[in-house]
């Protein structure tokens, strides 16, 4: 009879476990309300794989009819968690019933967003996604037909590169520097001999292309190469030195990477929030460029061996030499021991990878000859 109670019981258990998550599956939506700008409307449509695992495809509706894929979608009770690596996002809910409490995490910090199960009669319609944005030809040899430098407003917040739908790229608050480091993916301490001014002088670009489409990661820094050529007067040539630098490798428990499912030939996203680092459908060698992009004090090498394109993001607590210049430390925890880990242990936690201080012989650019940028 003990026995009998026993298996009884385990049955009674693995029931509650097969109905919570078929209490899940189905068709969910919400709005989200960021501290700036309009309530957006989500959908999440959560389904079963064959190895009964959960499946999650969302929608941001009011931009669009794009679907967004999560990574893992896991529901321990009521406890329901779902990442979505290509857009540096994640969530964490309760289900209760026919809906989830739970908040939304992307860039600076969480969100309240609620869920609400949808019946044929409430659901919102999803648009149609966009037509994909057309791609430069992989073996066109782009320059900008037309490109305009100004110098930046005097405080003007921000600092980026963007790359637009129709292939247009423009620039915000970048230096000189900031433009040969973009155009060669190299560190400040692989430029030498700039002048007093390759810093402190900022500029807004904006560049059209002489090729119709986005031009891939190559193409777009070819372009910038010949900008700096044609409009700063750069010449350089380029000497090997052995550097202390930061090297990438993988752990021997492997790597804990998604390959991202997005067009291999389409633009990495590589994203910076205060405290989180995204890429989409990046490449660890780009991964590297975002490190030494202003966050590590030594050019990064990758030694992974690692060639696909992936989706993750990095969750860590920046030291006062990584923070984003400008832009507040991102508030403490209410419990410290929800703190993320330091860069380096959050890049092996979460990813599998070990970041290490070493020697190694790299490309490093002398300036020989540059001038301030022509006029348009």
């Amino acid at each position: 009879m003990k026995n009998l109670a026993v298996s009884l019981l385990t049955l009674a258990a693995l029931s509650g476990g097969t109905l919570s998550a078929q209490n899940i599956v189905g068709t969910w939506q919400g709005t989200l309300q960021g501290p700036q700008g309009p309530a957006l409307r989500l959908v999440m449509k959560i389904s079963r794989n064959a190895d009964e695992s959960l499946k999650t495809v969302s929608y941001s509706i009011d931009q669009g009819g794009a679907p967004i894929n999560a990574s893992k979608t896991t529901l321990d009770g009521a406890a329901l968690k779902i990442a979505f690596p290509s857009i540096g996002g994640s969530y964490e809910g309760k289900l209760a019933g026919d809906s989830i409490t739970g908040t939304w995490t992307q860039g600076p910090g969480p969100a309240p967003l609620n869920f609400v199960r949808a019946t044929d009669a409430t659901a919102w319609t999803i648009p149609p996604p966009p037509p994909p944005p057309k791609i430069m030809a992989a073996d066109a040899d782009p320059a900008f037909e037309v490109a305009t430098i100004k110098p930046s407003k005097p405080g003007a917040p921000g600092k980026g590169l963007r790359v637009g739908p129709n292939g247009s790229m423009t620039t915000l608050n970048y230096s000189l520097r900031d433009l040969i480091q973009f155009a060669y993916r190299l560190h400040p301490k692989q430029i030498e001999g700039g002048p007093s001014w390759y810093e402190s002088d900022l500029y807004d670009i904006t560049g059209k292309p002489d090729h119709e489409g986005i031009g891939n990661d190559r193409q777009i820094r070819a372009m910038v190469q010949k900008l700096l050529k044609d409009r700063f007067q750069l010449v350089y040539h380029i000497e090997k030195k052995e550097l202390s630098v930061y090297a990438i490798t993988v752990l021997k428990t492997g790597p804990k990477l998604t390959k991202s499912e997005a067009n291999p030939v389409s633009l990495p996203g590589l994203g910076r929030g205060p405290n989180n680092l995204n890429v989409r459908n990046g490449t660890i060698a780009e991964f590297a460029s975002l490190l030494q992009g202003g966050i590590l004090d030594k050019p990064v090498v990758d030694q992974t061996g690692l060639t696909d394109r992936y989706d993750f993001q990095v969750k860590y607590t920046p030291d006062a030499s990584q923070a984003i210049p400008g832009l507040p430390a991102p508030p403490p925890p209410a419990d410290p021991a929800d703190a993320p880990p330091d860069l380096f242990t959050a890049v092996q936690q979460q990813l599998g990878l070990k970041i290490e201080s070493t020697k190694a012989p790299v490309d490093v650019i002398v300036i020989d000859k540059v001038s301030k940028p022509s006029e348009d």
